[in-house]
């Protein structure tokens, strides 16, 4: 198998607080009193602190809008042309941070064998994946290929590619890197399925380098596992629009993923000959508070459990694909610090469908 040997993270210029994000979805979505105190209830329940855009729209003091040009007509619906042009703009140099920051110490540019690309809130062709090759001058023939439109366990996916890649190849150097400008799709109709996806998603990106078994140590892949709960095809879906990418995120998710959980985990974890006791480490992507508590009670384990979860969801928001390496950075630093012999990390991700996949790794 392979080795997650380095993780970086990267997030764009403008830090919006959750209560100034509150403030321009009032104006966008409400149309008296009430309707302002049940979003201002849903926003103070979300468990989010602050939130990264590559906008700064959503800050009325920055007096500066890059996508809702009539910042006094918050109805106005930007084209997906306008939004897939800022996402060309300013992806390339975000990942381009984030790989070389990876990197670092580790190997250099163009030792890189393989790129992998991921993203669910931009496309074109050519696309991110060369414009990662311009600017890092990567080898014309390294192995690329891109990993579009799965949402949130998309950097799960990626991992089992790099792994494919590694176990073909004990000299690979793969990296992954997951860019989502979520805020770039901001829908301002005011839609149950807008105003969920207002108060949970963000924008940020973060690489990986993944390496054969023989080099240095770092999270030892041992078994992938996923999982389609075809109930919850309609609950949680990602679509393309005239006027830009739709979200469906119901309420019913978290009792989905907390119904199925619990089995999920026992599943994946026999194939290792694990039971969840053995897990030190759970790296559980933060879609929303709800779902990563409801994930505690499934596995009937106490919440403190998934603190690195609960910290990334207040620091960042829902990134989607990146949003489980943010957390898998934090487990990486805590088990190099103190390491032991019995470290195993168990890490999760859901997304469109309803798919759950997951990995189990230790340190070695």
């Amino acid at each position: 198998m392979s080795k997650i040997t380095s993780i970086a993270t990267a997030v764009p210029t403008y830090k919006h607080n959750q209560s100034t994000l509150l403030n321009y979805a009032k104006k966008a979505f409400c149309n008296n009193e009430l309707d302002a105190r049940k979003l201002s209830f849903l926003y103070h329940q979300s468990g989010i602190g602050y939130r990264y855009s590559i906008l700064p729209d959503f800050d009325e003091a920055l007096n500066n809008n890059l996508l809702f040009e009539n910042k006094n007509n918050l109805a106005y619906t930007p084209t997906i042309t306008k939004r897939m042009e800022l996402f060309n703009k300013h992806a390339a140099d975000i990942s381009v941070n984030a790989i070389v920051e990876c990197i670092n110490d580790k190997i250099t540019t163009n030792q890189i064998t393989h790129l992998i690309t991921v993203s669910c809130t931009g496309m074109s062709a050519p696309g991110l994946d060369l414009q990662i090759m311009e600017a890092l001058n990567l080898p014309k023939n390294i192995v690329r290929t891109s990993v579009n439109f799965m949402g949130c366990y998309a950097a799960i996916h990626a991992l089992k590619i790099a792994d494919a890649f590694c176990n073909n190849d004990t000299k690979a150097n793969v990296i992954v890197v997951c860019t989502e400008f979520c805020t770039l799709h901001f829908q301002s109709q005011p839609t149950v399925d807008n105003l969920t996806a207002s108060l949970l998603f963000a924008d940020g990106c973060a690489a990986v380098l993944i390496q054969h078994n023989n080099i240095s140590k770092g999270l030892q892949i041992e078994n992938f596992y996923s999982h389609v709960n075809f109930d919850g095809k309609k609950d949680m879906s990602w679509s393309l629009s005239e006027n830009g990418f739709l979200m469906t995120l119901s309420g019913y998710v978290p009792e989905l993923i907390k119904a199925d959980f619990n089995v999920l985990v026992a599943t994946a974890l026999a194939k290792t000959n694990r039971t969840k006791e053995d897990v030190t480490h759970w790296c559980v992507h933060p879609g929303g508070k709800k779902i990563v508590d409801n994930i505690a009670l499934s596995l009937a384990i106490d919440k403190a459990n998934f603190a690195q979860s609960y910290q990334v969801l207040h620091d960042y928001g829902n990134m989607s694909s990146p949003t489980i390496l943010f957390v898998l950075q934090k487990i990486l630093l805590n088990v190099k610090n103190n390491s032991t012999q019995n470290d195993v990390v168990f890490a999760a991700a859901f997304g469109p469908g309803l798919t759950m996949e997951t990995f189990t790794a230790t340190y070695a």
